[in-house]
């Protein structure tokens, strides 16, 4: 076990690296010159190379890759070319609004997702699992961008019942964690009925039922739990898209976030930032995925990595 999670931590590091190498060398590849951006509306020659030589622009760009990554590692980003601050403390400023983002998702999410999964399930082929099933069919054909301009229309712009932007009080969530949240709930529940539909035809779930016991014991104690090492999968795939998915959602509803920062920064070309961001939302997906394979070993016993 301890040799797997050394492997596979090992891995997600080459991993992390890969990317740094990909995200550094698109943005360097990129069109613009991050020295204009800096310069603001200085023409002289002599005082942008200055520029260009205190940012270290004017150096080859893998001594550049070497000489931020070498910074990265001691929790030093730069600075923002935009914002004139350090990037850590940026990020820092904007993450607590993304996680609020994710963590009422998330919760909304699961809470949806669980029961009529499972209930979709237990009475398979009934009204209730149609329509639950019609439901996430919908949900996930709906782009999110949609959802929120419809959302908008709806409660903001008709009924006046919830703002549109902004990040003020807990109404400004609603609607932003809604759309993130079913459509997130859309996909896990079909995951979760047909994981479902798979054990309760087992034999094991058959003998347990010609036993007596109570339904809710079966469907719980024995067959959640042996049903839960594909939802486990999905859920590091759906952590993903709460990362990726989040972006879209906080720039339309003006959420000061990470997603509304990594946007903003791009049409910037504020490298530092953007550099930074990626490598923190690849480094919360590959955290999920390696915890989620060591969440296995606690589902099912019977899995060993020896």
């Amino acid at each position: 076990m301890k040799k797997f999670i050394l492997q596979r931590t090992l891995l997600a590091l080459l991993t992390l690296f890969g990317i740094t190498v990909i995200v550094f060398s698109l943005m360097h590849l990129a069109p613009g010159d991050p020295v204009s951006v800096i310069a603001g509306r200085e023409t002289d020659a002599k005082i942008i190379a200055a520029i260009r030589t205190e940012w270290g622009f004017d150096q080859p760009i893998y001594l550049q890759y070497f000489t931020w990554l070498g910074k990265a590692l001691h929790g030093n980003f730069g600075m923002s070319f935009v914002n004139r601050m350090n990037v850590t403390d940026l990020i820092a400023s904007r993450l607590p609004y993304t996680l609020k983002l994710n963590l009422i998702a998330s919760v909304l999410g699961l809470c949806i997702a669980f029961p009529v999964g499972i209930l979709s399930a237990v009475k398979k082929y009934s009204f209730f699992d149609y329509v639950a099933t019609f439901f996430a069919l919908l949900s996930q054909s709906m782009p999110s961008f949609w959802l929120s301009l419809m959302m908008i229309s709806l409660f903001t712009a008709k009924l006046g019942w919830l703002p549109s932007s902004g990040s003020e009080s807990w109404q400004n969530y609603i609607m932003p964690a809604f759309v993130l949240g079913t459509t997130w709930a859309a996909g896990l529940t079909r995951m979760i009925r047909s994981s479902m539909l798979e054990v309760l035809g087992e034999d094991y779930v058959r003998t347990a039922r010609a036993k007596g016991l109570k339904e809710s014991i079966v469907v719980y104690r024995h067959a959640l739990r042996n049903a839960m090492i594909p939802i486990a999968t999905s859920l590091a795939y759906w952590i993903a898209y709460l990362v990726t998915g989040s972006v879209i959602v906080e720039v339309i509803f003006a959420l000061p976030g990470i997603g509304r920062l990594m946007i903003s920064s791009l049409s910037n070309r504020d490298y530092f930032v953007v550099q930074a961001v990626i490598l923190l939302t690849s480094s919360a997906v590959l955290i999920a995925n390696l915890a989620v394979d060591i969440l296995y070993c606690v589902i099912d016993p019977r899995i060993r990595y020896d």
